[in-house]
């Protein structure tokens, strides 16, 4: 979905180069000078965001280049000072401002004996907002005031440290060092028209348009000007695009992810001004379908029963059965959306079509006919349904769709009439393919409650493939103290492979995440998925660390379930059983 831009918007960062376009030297960050809050992955592909960290007094970060003679002489006091202050507050973790391979990272504080996180720089443009310039320097980050508050060798570290556990400032806060530099070099001329309206226009403005779901429009450089200082926050912290995945495990067709180079061209076009160049504005020139119908007028209209919701109070899952009025014969299915009538109350819906004459069950919502249409549900950040050329599912005269929809109160009554729009293919055009054999919904089987004040409770459940298939999609399903959720092949031989890491999930945006291409898994692979939960009181959107959470339907309760598309490769398959 997104494109990678080449050229006006890179800048690369190299160690031990002298010729330098934009350096930034020790002196240059002044005590306190604010970089702002920021999220990074590990070398582990687990989240890290400093806000997080504000119960912590400070966060000590080394800065960490494999292979480098500073970073390897600093690991011992480094080390040494983490097993003194650790308990007094302070977080210790590492930070690669290069970017380098995650293997490679990975290996290189193997290799050093390092336990903590290293925080990988895919991007560049925190390390250079904090001013790095040496490998083995060390910083130290306040996660309340998001300030640099010392920086300098590691053996001067241990006097701020002091200072600030004893509730003290820091009296020198940067002291010079020697090392190998770390070097940021910049291309000044990044272009508005050219470099930065292409990147908003593709991965934003269908959202943040008039009429849009986003709180404001980038339908113009005056706009997008205005709004900067939000935007680089919101791509420093990864809160936008709303992709929650790790962009090393897995290729898939909308990640909702921005690539390095695009987050560097636009921070660093930020930070430059916000500068418009030419007499066009790309933004401005954009134009949307008038239809709210992704892909024209649908053959068929289902329309939801009205619900009416009141302005405040708990509310019960409610189930409706809805026939496919005008449906004369039966149909393949090519595509659907669902138009959510008020999607300020309602949060998702479950969905079964139900065939002539079949009894409506619990278990409908949760299995899957690989002959059966897929009419889509809604989820946070839902997307119409389009099918893969050639593969689509029967939607029988006479079915009814069963739905299963999830409200929530506002403070203000409502009603929601929603509308799912279907679109069918020919009469003489039967797809060969059916679309997908399997909808593997991967429950605990047994459910253990989350415990009070827990930052990092993990769950695993698997469920194993019992013929040859290709894997097409995954939906990660939690609420509230949902944290990540893995999904991992572990295939007959013994060797195991990582699918997708939904590295900061966010209940706000359950997104499906389409694997680019179909994966090919032999008979008898395993998926395994592990969620973690935050029930600690560092989790801003927790409704309550003190309790103990059981398995419930409410958002103040817990869910975990991992919801994997896959088609046999012989559809004569049995559906496999959850293990």
């Amino acid at each position: 979905m997104f494109t990678l831009l080449q050229g006006r918007g890179q800048f690369m960062v190299k160690a031990g180069l002298a010729a330098l376009i934009c350096s930034v030297s020790a002196g240059s960050l002044r005590a306190a000078e604010r970089v702002g809050d920021f999220a990074l992955l590990d070398q582990d592909g687990f989240f890290r965001h400093m806000s997080w960290y504000d119960d912590h007094k400070a966060i000590a970060f080394l800065v960490q280049v494999n292979g480098s003679e500073q970073t390897e002489a600093a690991v011992a006091s480094y080390a040494a000072l983490q097993s003194r202050f650790d308990a007094q507050g302070i977080e210790f973790m590492m930070i690669n401002p290069l970017g380098e391979a995650r293997a490679s990272v990975k290996q290189a504080a193997t290799d050093l004996g390092v336990s903590v996180p290293v925080l990988i720089d895919d991007a560049q443009v925190v390390s250079k907002a904090m001013g790095i310039d040496k490998s083995g320097e060390a910083f130290l980050f306040d996660p309340r005031s998001f300030e640099v508050i010392y920086r300098g060798p590691v053996a001067s570290l241990e006097t701020a440290l002091n200072e600030v556990t004893a509730g003290t400032p820091v009296s020198t806060p940067v002291v010079a060092m020697s090392g190998a530099d770390v070097s940021y070099q910049m291309d000044s001329s990044i272009s508005y028209v050219a470099d930065v309206a292409p990147i908003l226009a593709e991965n934003c403005a269908s959202c943040h348009r008039d009429g849009g779901i986003a709180p404001f429009a980038m339908d113009s450089h005056a706009m997008v000007q205005g709004w900067s200082p939000m935007i680089r926050e919101v791509l420093m912290t990864k809160r936008m695009p709303p992709g929650q995945i790790d962009p090393h495990v897995g290729s898939f067709t909308n990640d909702y992810v921005l690539s390095a180079e695009e987050q560097k061209t636009l921070i660093s076009w930020i930070e430059a001004g916000s500068v418009k160049d030419g007499e066009s504005d790309p933004l401005a020139a954009l134009t949307w379908p008038e239809s709210k119908w992704a892909y024209g007028e649908p053959d068929l209209i289902v329309k939801v029963p009205p619900q009416e919701i009141p302005a405040t109070g708990v509310l019960d899952y409610r189930t409706v059965m809805v026939p496919f009025e005008g449906l004369d014969r039966d149909r393949w299915v090519r595509a659907s959306q669902y138009i959510a009538g008020d999607r300020t109350v309602l949060h998702h819906t479950l969905n079964a079509v139900i065939p002539p004459g079949a009894r409506p069950t619990a278990a409908a919502f949760l299995e899957s006919d690989p002959n059966s249409a897929f009419i889509t549900p809604y989820i946070p950040g839902a997307e119409p349904h389009l099918e893969k050329p050639n593969t689509g599912g029967l939607l029988q005269a006479g079915s009814m769709l069963g739905l299963q929809l999830h409200y929530t109160t506002t403070g203000k009554a409502t009603t929601d009439a929603s509308e799912i729009g279907i679109w069918f293919y020919p009469d003489d055009q039967v797809p060969e393919e059916r679309r997908s054999g399997e909808c593997a919904c991967i429950f605990p089987d047994t459910w253990t409650d989350i415990p009070a004040y827990d930052p990092n409770f993990e769950q695993s459940q698997s469920i194993t493939i019992n013929g040859d298939a290709h894997l097409l999609s995954f939906i990660p399903h939690m609420h509230f103290r949902g944290k990540n959720m893995r999904f991992a092949a572990h295939y007959p031989d013994g060797s195991v492979e990582q699918l997708i890491n939904i590295a900061n999930y966010n209940y706000n945006w359950q997104l499906d995440y389409q694997l680019a291409e179909p994966k090919f898994v032999p008979a008898g692979t395993k998926i395994v998925v592990t969620a973690a939960f935050d029930n600690s009181t560092q989790n801003k959107a927790n409704p309550d660390p003190a309790r103990v959470v059981p398995w419930g339907q409410q958002s103040w309760d817990e869910m975990f379930f991992g919801q994997v598309y896959w088609k046999y490769v012989d559809q004569s398959v049995l559906v496999s059983s959850a293990q």
